[in-house]
């Protein structure tokens, strides 16, 4: 993911010049990497304020949240660190809003928290998750002026919004065939938002080809457990650790935790039972030591490119439609520089990452909604819906 995330380094650098009154030379006139280092020794996300108060009141990039915690150590964070990270490089104000009723927030909610955001000056409002749509559509419409970026989500054909989304059914299947290859032969899914969120749907339906794929190249059989409970708030609770250290009780080896914080519990739950847990949407390994592996997509860098557009007159690409990131963008993948993998090379993955790019390896990209994945023939795989 080394390029995606130099090129957006360089964008910050350029438009950081801009911001500072300086003439902003064209974005090829310095190699992406020679830009990029000095940018990421400067900016770090954590290092930058979560709140900030602009002089005159106003906050000119705008970050709603998708339910569940800003801090979730998952999407959410990663989301608004590419906000923080390019207002801070271009010395623009910024400021977070959560719509009310947390877990329980409706259409209304989100939307009074966009309108909020183009009312206290918001030239470009970012929004995460796909239950943002229908509130998205009537804050774009309303106000034209204003660009919105919807990580996660398509376009709406409104020229004023941006939909970004990832192939997540290509990190899963590289998560998926990876555990199988290390050796794990019981492994689980348990995703967020009920079966219905696009993403992990796209998410469990890739990890479950990937395992398929290296079952069948071991001449094993592999089981998986597959659910939807207590995920559609995509937070961590005491029922779902609970099932969790059921699963691994019973015998499952590593499960892929896809939904926000509900890694929370169901990393606890590995640590009781000298269990495993795959991590999902950035580099988990640093949250627990049960952490084999994360099905990486590069959330922050894919927030700040999409907001550079907004800004160096470009928009017109990926305003009213929707744009789709993966392999080839370099925004899916697996973090090879953490990850506990001993039975699976570095070399391995990145040849399967170069066939996935190639179109060698061809994964299913369909949204199987909750239960019933029946797109692709599972030969070596037994699974198990809970």
């Amino acid at each position: 993911m080394k390029k995606f995330l130099a090129l957006i380094l360089a964008l910050c650098m350029v438009f950081a010049l801009a911001a500072c009154g300086q003439a902003a030379a064209p974005a090829a006139a310095a190699p992406a990497e020679e830009a990029a280092a000095p940018a990421a020794e400067a900016l770090v996300a954590d290092d930058i304020e979560d709140s900030m108060t602009s002089a005159d009141g106003k906050y000119e990039v705008a970050f709603v949240t998708d339910i569940g915690q800003l801090k979730d150590k998952s999407f959410n964070q990663s989301t608004y660190d590419g906000v923080k990270l390019y207002a801070a490089a271009n010395g623009l104000s910024y400021k977070y809003y959560q719509p009310a009723n947390g877990d329980q927030a409706t259409d209304d909610d989100r939307y009074d928290a966009m309108k909020a955001a183009a009312e206290g000056g918001a030239k470009v409002v970012v929004c995460a998750g796909f239950l943002q749509d229908a509130a998205l559509e009537k804050a774009a419409a309303e106000f034209t002026d204003v660009k919105f970026i919807f990580i996660d989500g398509w376009g709406t054909g409104l020229a004023n919004i941006a939909g970004i989304a990832f192939k997540e059914q290509e990190c899963g299947y590289f998560a998926g065939y990876a555990a199988v290859k290390d050796g794990y032969e019981k492994l689980g899914f348990m995703g967020g938002g009920g079966g219905t969120n696009p993403a992990c749907c796209r998410y469990g339906y890739g990890f479950v080809q990937g395992a398929n794929a290296a079952a069948a190249e071991l001449g094993k059989t592999v089981d998986i457990n597959y659910s939807w409970q207590y995920g559609s708030s995509f937070s961590a609770s005491p029922e779902l650790q609970t099932m969790a250290s059921g699963w691994y009780n019973n015998g499952t080896e590593v499960i892929f935790a896809c939904g926000g914080t509900m890694f929370t519990s169901i990393a606890a739950a590995a640590s009781e039972n000298d269990a495993k847990v795959i991590g999902v949407d950035v580099d988990q390994s640093y949250e627990s030591p049960a952490v084999i592996t994360s099905a990486l997509k590069g959330i922050s860098a894919a927030t700040q490119w999409a907001i550079a557009k907004a800004y160096d007159g470009t928009w017109d690409e990926i305003g009213g439609v929707g744009t789709s990131l993966g392999a080839a963008e370099d925004a899916t993948g697996l973090p090879v520089d953490t990850w506990s993998l001993t039975g699976y090379s570095v070399e391995e993955y990145q040849q399967q990452l170069a066939d996935v790019v190639s179109g060698a390896i061809a994964i299913d990209d369909q949204v199987i909604e909750g239960d019933g994945i029946t797109g692709v023939e599972l030969s070596n795989v037994n699974l198990h819906y809970e």
